[in-house]
């Protein structure tokens, strides 16, 4: 994987920037852009059906259904080992969902994502070695949605 500097993505506080260094494979190819388009635009729509206002809860069953309509491959409430010194923890975290066995997708329903859902989703992808986590906000007026990178 090399990154290249791509223009008008996203920052964590969902406002727009200039550049943002976007992982690639050798091949100059976005990181699993087909799924994370399909899965954005499961997202979209449930959104757009829902709107905002409800508990991330409503929004993940609305969007288990919407992954199955879309046969979107997906496992739901996913538990993460976590390891200190190669040795397993009894403590496991859960990922809101699992997509393609390869995306990890947090769901939120806030107003503002503060740092620390970030940080979450980070080490979610860092405990795993997962490459890609999709962080999904359905609690504004649009969805609003960032891909993180693990770097580690």
């Amino acid at each position: 994987m090399r990154p290249i500097m791509r223009n008008n993505i996203l920052n964590k506080n969902f406002k727009r920037i200039k550049k943002r260094i976007v992982r690639m494979d050798s091949d100059g190819k976005i990181v699993f852009k087909e799924e994370s388009f399909k899965i954005i635009g499961a997202c979209m729509k449930v959104h757009r059906s829902l709107g905002a206002g409800f508990l991330e809860a409503v929004y993940e069953e609305a969007l288990e259904k919407e992954f199955q309509a879309q046969q979107i491959p997906f496992s739901r409430q996913v538990k993460l080992e976590l390891y200190y010194d190669n040795q397993k923890l009894k403590k496991q975290y859960g990922a809101d969902f699992v997509c393609y066995d390869a995306i990890i997708l947090e769901i939120k329903a806030v107003s503002h994502i503060p740092d620390i859902f970030y940080a979450q989703l980070r080490n979610y992808l860092k405990c795993t070695k997962t490459e890609l986590g999709l962080l999904i906000n359905f609690g504004t007026s649009s969805l609003m949605y960032k891909r993180i990178i693990n770097s580690h």
